[in-house]
């Protein structure tokens, strides 16, 4: 009795996964293609690379810190916001910076130009009061 236990099951299990498995008409696959998987490896991290780390002028002086990224709906990435003066990891100032003004230099993320007080005289950062969840991409004209 147990090896025809044992031959059942092991039967089934080749057999319930290809159900599980089976694929719908005109639904989204999920995961990545080759090409996505390319660039994924040429990308990098945002978290390990650039949130919570400061951020320098062309002189090597720290003017902040990176504490957010800001994804536009159209998926691009759009502004950094720098903590311009914090305490004990509590943001007093943050600002958003175009992510354009932002580069890697010797592995440091450098704002041109910048110094602390041009980054305090710029207006603070407010976080946008959203009182329903985001809208669903499918909301938006180029995900139809």
């Amino acid at each position: 009795m147990k090896p025809n236990l044992l031959v059942w099951l092991l039967a089934s299990s080749l057999v319930l996964p290809l159900e599980a498995h089976a694929q719908v008409a005109g639904a989204q696959p999920l995961g990545v293609s080759v090409e996505e998987s390319a660039a994924i490896v040429a990308g990098w991290s945002v978290r390990k690379s650039v949130m919570d780390k400061p951020v320098f002028n062309e002189k090597g002086e720290r003017v902040g810190v990176i504490h957010d990224i800001i994804v536009a709906p159209d998926r691009s990435v759009s502004f950094a916001i720098i903590a311009a003066n914090q305490f004990l990891g509590v943001s007093h100032h943050d600002v958003a910076i175009p992510i354009e003004q932002l580069d890697f230099n010797n592995g440091k993320l450098v704002l041109a130009g910048a110094t602390k007080d041009a980054i305090k005289a710029l207006p603070a950062f407010q976080y946008a009061k959203v009182p329903t969840t985001p809208k669903p991409r499918s909301d938006y004209d180029e995900h139809r």
